[in-house]
């Protein structure tokens, strides 16, 4: 007869998370973990031997799901802005424990450069969802989908240069007179022709 499977594992895992939340991997205590496990702090070395071996199962938890619903979203069975569609859809209603995973996941990439290698390293590799994204993307902007090429043509009009001889707009945002093309800018009461940067001549 086939022994039962332990929820130890998974308890550690839940104890971990809500400790990783409040206090950081760095500053959560692996004996309150194991006291909020129900288990000692020997079992949290046996099934997780690091810190960053317990943070990776905490992101796992919730990974694993989210990326499999990503992967379904972004199958090829529709074009590409239904799939991003379906994807902006499931992202939108992440759970409560997904979030709090996010939460913890960006405190550490903030903290810790190599956290943030491993956890990098799982979310870019084959299946995961970085590269389903981007293939995505680069294979609506290889289609010439309408919503890309109206994007172009935005970033393109963006760092056009303005029209010579047209006003520009004003440091405070305001739209600038109609007449200050190509306006005579002299100071009130200089003679005509001068400039305003004309250089004072001392007389010797």
């Amino acid at each position: 007869m086939a022994r039962p499977r332990s929820d130890i594992a998974p308890r550690i895992v839940h104890a971990a998370r809500d400790r990783f939340l409040k206090h950081g991997v760095d500053g959560a205590s692996l004996r309150e973990i194991a006291r909020a496990a129900r288990t000692s702090v020997g079992m949290v070395h046996y099934y997780f031997p690091t810190k960053d071996d317990l943070l990776l199962a905490v992101i796992e938890e919730v990974y694993a799901a989210l990326s499999a619903d990503i992967r379904k979203a972004l199958e090829p069975d529709a074009g590409v802005e239904e799939r991003l569609r379906r994807l902006y859809t499931r992202i939108a209603s992440m759970s409560g424990e997904e979030f709090t995973v996010i939460r913890i996941v960006l405190r550490e990439a903030l903290v810790s450069s190599g956290r943030l290698k491993k956890v990098f390293g799982r979310f870019t590799a084959e299946g995961a969802h970085v590269p389903l994204i981007a293939g995505t993307v680069l294979e609506g902007i290889q289609s010439g989908g309408p919503r890309f090429h109206a994007g172009a043509r935005t970033a393109a009009g963006a760092g056009r240069p303005a029209r010579s001889g047209a006003p520009s707009a004003r440091p405070d945002g305001r739209e600038p007179h109609p007449g200050a093309a190509g306006r005579d800018r002299r100071p009130r009461g200089a003679p005509e022709g001068r400039s305003r940067v004309e250089p004072h001549v001392r007389r010797l």
